[in-house]
């Protein structure tokens, strides 16, 4: 066993793999000063700022398959303690250069691909923007065809709001020398060749549960058939649980259909299934199985998601059914007239803040998490929406960063499991709400 270093040793690195695709496996883990790619070898060199960054994300990764479009890839120390070349931090550097890394906090509204190009076309032109979710948040990085133009953009655009009063732009210098785009879609585009495949057919509809478009992307092979990338998937998981995971789960699971059984037949539904079983990943489809009604197969992201609503799922009551959920022998469910499509749907939770929504992760609780909810929006108005579903024992309203959430406890689990999946994504008011557990003991 090599001697803990903070230099990373990576195998088997693909011509298709980029620098930008290497930064974001391992920038959950800490910062990432230099990096070297041996292309002659299928290798990379990777030195992050301290030994116990890259010790956590080896460690990570011992645990989870890391793989980049599809190709595995395989990490260990490298016997070099310190590296000598690309001293510059990766997107840190003041370093004029035409790709720009723009990070955006506060973001209420969605950005896209398209977005983007109305903020930072007007200072020149934009050859190619490839966006991504981070620990940081939502991060694209934007390719100028002039080193002047980025200078420019970055010196009028930086610290400005997209939207008023949100979307707020922090902007720097990359030291990529060239961006790699696959596809042209709302999360990347090539504006230098319009050809490129669009990697998926629809465009999001308004919100609700079945539309078509989302921010899936859909791989080319291996068990995960649709989902996210795995990378992307690794990247928020390690950024949630800290690089370790979290007690009882494994990460190695490849099984992402479950079977849910014992339920009740008159009162269930795929949509209710969808509210509870969201809180742990997207979801993919739902089948309500016709010859065994209190039984329903659910396709979750991943594998890993899968997990998470087994291990905390199994055995939580609602509407007087104690659930029993273990994975399927089934590796996907097919599409049919008797099943729910949702990969599209714009209320699953983990297409934007995935690490936050893995952090949040936990068994029903008594305590539910209400956001997304109208300003102005009273105590009263919030118990006279969720008291059918049991005895609330508190609640309180509250602001944070300028939104209206709530906290509302009841009497039991099964209580508040039932209000969370019969109200969450319903309408008040206009809005759409959001519905979570919450790990708080009480208000």
């Amino acid at each position: 066993m090599t001697e803990p270093s903070k230099v990373i040793h990576v195998r088997n690195v693909g011509h298709e793999i980029s620098e930008n695709d290497l930064l974001q496996l391992f920038q959950p883990f800490g910062v990432i000063t230099k990096l070297v790619m041996l292309r002659a070898k299928n290798q990379a060199l990777l030195q992050m700022q301290d030994i116990p960054s890259a010790v956590n994300a080896l460690q990570f990764y011992a645990n989870v398959q890391p793989s980049i479009r599809g190709r595995n890839v395989y990490v260990q120390f490298s016997s070099h303690q310190e590296l000598t070349t690309m001293d510059q931090n990766q997107g840190r550097g003041d370093e004029p250069n035409r790709i720009l890394l723009v990070t955006i906090h506060h973001m209420l509204y969605p950005i896209t691909v398209d977005v983007l190009h109305q903020v930072f076309s007007p200072h020149g032109f934009v050859e190619k923007i490839v966006t991504f979710q981070k620990s940081a948040g939502f991060q694209a990085l934007i390719q100028y065809q002039s080193r002047q133009s980025a200078v420019i953009a970055r010196s009028t655009l930086q610290g400005r709001n997209i939207y008023d009063g949100c979307c707020q732009l922090d902007i720097q210098f990359s030291n990529l020398d060239e961006l790699q785009v696959n596809y042209n879609n709302d999360r990347s585009r090539d504006f230098t060749n319009p050809n490129l495949p669009t990697e998926q057919k629809g465009r999001p509809a308004q919100p609700g549960y079945g539309e078509a478009g989302s921010m899936y992307a859909v791989q080319g092979s291996g068990a995960r058939a649709v989902g996210f990338p795995q990378m992307a998937n690794a990247a928020a998981i390690a950024a949630a649980f800290g690089g370790g995971l979290p007690p009882g789960i494994t990460g190695t699971n490849d099984r992402c259909t479950v079977l849910v059984s014992n339920l009740n037949p008159d009162r269930i539904d795929e949509d209710k299934l969808f509210n509870l079983f969201s809180i742990y990943g997207n979801i993919v489809r739902i089948k309500l199985l016709r010859n065994k009604p209190d039984h329903a197969l659910i396709q979750m992201g991943d594998g890993f998601q899968a997990e998470l609503a087994v291990h905390f799922l199994k055995g939580a009551m609602i509407f007087g059914k104690r659930l029993e959920v273990n994975f399927s022998k089934h590796p996907n469910i097919t599409q049919g007239a008797d099943t729910h499509e949702y990969m599209n749907s714009n209320l699953n939770r983990f297409n934007r803040n995935a690490a936050k929504n893995y952090r949040y992760c936990c068994s029903p609780t008594k305590m539910i998490h209400l956001s997304t909810l109208p300003q102005d929006i009273t105590e009263e108005e919030i118990v006279s929406l969720l008291e059918e579903h049991g005895v609330i024992v508190n609640s309180k309203v509250f602001e944070m960063n300028g939104k209206k959430q709530a906290l509302v406890q009841f009497e039991t689990e099964e209580q508040a499991t039932e209000a969370l999946v019969c109200k969450h994504a319903s309408s008040l008011s206009g809005s759409i709400i959001r519905i979570s557990f919450s790990q708080l003991q009480n208000i």
